[in-house]
């Protein structure tokens, strides 16, 4: 009786540990499925869609306890605010010895909480807003998309205090803010009260392309001064009067022609964000300079300009390049750079003054000392500059996206921007508006950065 006492408690402790192993792995396999379960639901868009992806990725995983096991619960509950997702699950593991004692199932349970968090960031959308963009509403599209990216970003939450965006519109020059005077050189223009340049008009904030190279350098001010931007009564813009709102498209004039709107350095808010998005609009004559308009991007998260834009840019920032976690720019054209010949003046018609309208690098034939006597031969140029600003900024770090939209850009324009990225699957062709929509909501779900919280 003895001996039989002793094998009935030798083989309930065997069966109890046996069944306890089993019981840990089926719990371990539980949890690491609502896990994977977790993170996948927190990148798809849409509550319904992110619940349904969480149950079929956690399935899937699941499915690996076979017949250990039998799901006895799942559940997927967002919170009121949408960023944090919370998985429940239980599972019955049959018993393979303690059923002689009358435990015929463990019942084991796992949770998992995902925090959806923004990578900290400082983000520079730079943005093609050149005449073209009017065509079939090519700017609409592109402010919705962007709006897109934004939400994707900043989740539910109207602040995040590791995420940072500067929105930079450009054309063939790119409007600083009219406030920004102490960044001109001595003499510009802008201060000749007497002889008054601009007329009865005031200076937007365009300014012209820097010389010697530094039109591809992130230098501030104190190293090389900036020079006002100043379109100079001439037979393709006579004026006055002065017709320079975005309205009067092609037929506008002034000493403000082409200026776009001003560049809206690193802000918090996403409300101010979206507004500086919606202000965006088309701006024609000129040309396209992209290259000044991607420099420009580089400059409002360059730590050589921490302190230099104001508010809501913190004195403190940008930061160092190897504090912040991430520096990315975005970079969308609908064209290619060019100079912009507008054929509708007098009396020379169809032949600008001096080969083009006027630029950030002035016309054509003053364009780096008149070496470049043809439309072609300066694209090239301004293409080869490009590469010059992608290669510094990717040399610092800065991870940027590039995006040609529309039908325009050609093969050579969609190789340079592809080179411009720093990863061939950072370069997206958009050749249509609802295809565009769809690479932001890609970029801002490969911008938002999900953890396990719990």
């Amino acid at each position: 009786m003895v001996v039989g006492l002793s094998l009935l408690a030798v083989t309930g402790s065997v069966g109890l540990a046996v069944d306890t192993i089993i019981a840990n792995s089926v719990e371990t396999n539980l949890q690491t499925s609502l896990d994977a379960g977790g993170l996948a639901a927190g990148r798809v868009n849409g509550e319904a869609a992110a619940i349904a992806e969480a149950e079929r990725v956690f399935k899937a995983n699941f499915a690996a306890s076979g017949d250990l096991a039998t799901l006895k619960s799942f559940s997927v509950k967002p919170s009121l605010s949408g960023d944090v997702l919370t998985l429940s699950a239980s599972a019955d593991v049959p018993t393979r010895i303690m059923s002689i004692a009358g435990f015929d199932a463990v019942t084991v349970s796992a949770r998992s909480e995902i925090n959806r968090m923004v990578r900290q960031m400082e983000l520079a959308l730079v943005m093609d807003n050149t005449g073209s963009m009017k065509s079939n509403n090519m700017i609409g599209a592109m402010k919705s998309a962007a709006t897109d990216l934004l939400n994707l970003v900043y989740g539910s939450a109207e602040t995040h205090p590791n995420l940072w965006v500067s929105v930079v519109p450009y054309t063939a020059t790119v409007n600083v803010g009219a406030g920004r005077t102490a960044w001109l050189a001595a003499g510009d223009a802008v201060f000749d009260g007497v002889n008054k340049p601009f007329g009865g008009e005031s200076w937007k904030g365009c300014v012209e392309a820097r010389k010697d190279g530094f039109d591809q350098t992130d230098d501030p001010p104190a190293v090389r001064p900036f020079t006002s931007f100043l379109y100079k009564a001439d037979v393709d813009n006579v004026w006055p009067p002065v017709k320079s709102a975005q309205s009067y498209e092609n037929n506008g004039t002034g000493p403000n022609l082409g200026c776009g709107p001003a560049i809206r350095p690193l802000m918090q808010k996403k409300a101010d964000v979206l507004a500086a998005i919606a202000d965006m609009a088309p701006w024609h004559r000129g040309g396209t300079t992209s290259n000044l308009g991607l420099v420009w991007g580089w400059r409002t998260i360059s730590p050589r300009w921490r302190g230099l834009w104001g508010k809501p840019t913190p004195d403190t920032m940008p930061l160092d390049y190897e504090d912040a976690s991430d520096k990315v720019v975005v970079l969308l054209t609908d064209g290619q750079n060019q100079f912009y010949d507008f054929p509708g003046h007098e009396p020379n018609k169809g032949v600008g003054p001096r080969g083009s309208d006027y630029t950030a690098y002035g016309r054509l034939l003053d364009f780096d000392g008149g070496k470049y006597t043809t439309l072609a031969a300066a694209r090239k140029e301004v293409d080869k500059r490009m590469t010059v600003v992608c290669s510094a900024m990717k040399a610092q770090g800065i991870i940027i996206y590039t995006i040609t939209f529309g039908g325009v850009p050609d093969t050579t324009t969609q190789a340079l921007y592809r080179d411009c990225a720093s990863k061939p699957d950072y370069y997206f062709h958009s050749p249509t508006n609802e295809e565009l929509s769809s690479v932001f909501k890609t970029i801002g779900m490969q911008l938002s950065n999900l953890r396990i919280a719990k």
